[in-house]
């Protein structure tokens, strides 16, 4: 089977910023932001993206190309004989259950265009827009209906190919997406009393920063640039030998945080001109800005233009996701493009179908205290992803190997790699450290043996220390001995 390949190096850009470039941008990191000392976590963001990121970025792209190959065949042509493969099937199947509930939430965002166009979400009274917003989604018809126009939408694209669909809507989206941020931005910027949002923003505080703080800025900047879910290995395999894997990540970062950014600005500002609480997640996005819109001159036109920029930002993820999935299906099970997105959106429909159900008349219906959907959210954000992404580490670093790994990044000496020593260093070491304590954080772990001893805490943190020192010792002995037989 012919494998689709991306055709220029703009479309691959959008595309994989697109993948990066989503609704956590807008309602969570500019958030995370103000609450956790605004330019001073920017800051601290910047160099754990660019230290833990960047390289676990650059690891599953050199994965893909070398390969050729989805998320699955790519463990399989590197270790034909051995179980990694598993890694590719996690990935895999993260990225489904993702989508399955992803596209939920972005039904609720095509719903409330229609809302914002006709009208309807500006004449709410804004004391009753909490109870508007669990009337949608509490229904059964509606939240359903729109689930199933973005998978629509988005399978319409997938079934295109690489080339046609992916690469051709990302680089019209895209462009788009920076128009909108940017006439929100000004619209923003000028209302009276905008500056006491850019000061939450951006008024460095250095005394808000905990190391709490600087796990929520790894754990933020490796989920926002779909590190662990295969997104960047599949897309990565379809990138051509004379790339420059360094210069496409760091400018897919560069364009991921600069939206994420944009996205505060146009938030914050209006949200304090008008006096309303700050806050993150979909209570910001579904209640509190359209308070914001209804104060707002004209609107239903800003609130039309907000939503249309949630929707792009959603879409361009939900069809990295199942471009994962179609992938795997098309070149592992040898199924035709067109017939393997439609029986996977079929199934994506169907597996939604109860996380849509949970905020409506299955919402007594609980796994572990959680809802259906919040139990899928946890699954997938706080155990599989990090699972992955400390496998990923483990398999670059030290059974394929981060110099193998290194030759590919450089494209084998055509593009200079000065910091292969460091990067080495972080794909073996450091990466799948703070990979792991990002997992006991977001798990909740630290905080139940906080809970139950002041001296546990401590033990699992003197067992992170003593690992990374091993871990540390072997890599520098396979470096000296490396050396020594060069």
């Amino acid at each position: 089977m012919k494998r689709d390949n991306f055709a220029t190096r703009l479309g691959l850009l959008a595309a994989a910023a697109g993948s990066a470039v989503g609704l956590g941008n807008i309602w969570k990191f500019p958030y995370i932001t103000g609450k956790n000392g605004g330019a001073a976590f920017i800051l601290v963001y910047l160099v754990c993206i660019v230290l833990i990121g960047v390289p676990v970025m650059l690891s599953e792209f050199a994965l893909g190309r070398k390969t050729q190959a989805n998320a699955v065949g790519a463990y399989k042509k590197l270790e034909p004989k051995k179980s990694w493969y598993l890694t590719g099937i996690l990935s895999v199947l993260t990225a489904f259950i993702i989508l399955s509930y992803y596209a939920i939430i972005a039904g609720w965002v095509f719903s409330y265009i229609s809302k914002a166009i006709t009208g309807k979400l500006t004449s709410v009274a804004p004391s009753a827009l909490g109870d508007y917003f669990n009337g949608i989604i509490s229904q059964t018809a509606q939240p359903l209906f729109w689930n199933f126009v973005v998978l629509a939408i988005t399978a319409f694209v997938v079934i295109a190919g690489v080339k046609d669909g992916v690469e051709k809507y990302s680089k019209m989206l895209m462009p788009i997406l920076f128009v909108l941020l940017i006439i929100l931005m000004v619209r923003s910027v000028t209302l009276h009393g905008a500056s006491k949002g850019l000061e939450f923003l951006f008024k460095p505080d250095f005394s808000q920063l905990t190391p709490a703080s600087i796990l929520e800025a790894v754990g933020h900047a490796f989920y926002s640039l779909s590190l662990g879910m295969g997104i960047i290995m599949t897309y990565g395999s379809y990138i051509k030998k004379e790339e420059n894997l360094v210069s496409l990540s760091l400018q897919v970062t560069v364009l991921d945080t600069l939206v994420a950014l944009m996205a505060g600005i146009v938030i914050f500002p209006a949200v304090f001109a008008y006096g309303l609480e700050p806050n993150s997640g979909p209570a910001l996005i579904f209640v509190t800005l359209p308070a914001v819109f209804k104060s707002m001159p004209f609107g239903s036109f800003f609130a039309t233009l907000f939503f249309a920029l949630i929707a792009i930002a959603a879409i361009t993820s939900t069809i990295s996701l199942l471009e994962v999935v179609v992938a795997c299906f098309t070149e592992q099970f040898s199924i035709e493009r067109k017939k393997a997105t439609i029986l996977i959106s079929i199934a994506l429909f169907i597996v939604g179908i109860p996380s849509t159900l949970s905020f409506g008349v299955w919402s007594d219906v609980s796994i572990f205290g959680k809802s259906i959907f919040d139990a899928f959210d946890f699954l997938t954000s706080n155990i599989f992803l990090p699972f992955a992404g400390i496998l990923v580490c483990i398999f670059v670093g030290w059974i394929w190997g981060s110099k193998n790994a290194a030759k590919e990044i450089s494209s084998y000496g055509a593009f200079s790699f000065k910091l292969e020593k460091v990067y080495s260093f972080v794909v073996k070491v450091l990466a799948p450290v703070v990979i792991g304590m990002i997992f006991l954080y977001f798990t909740g772990i630290m905080d139940k043996l906080k809970s139950v001893g002041t001296m546990l805490p401590n033990i699992v943190l003197g067992v992170i220390g003593l690992l990374t020192i091993i871990l540390a010792l072997l890599h520098f002995k396979t470096e000296n001995s490396n050396a020594s037989e060069v």
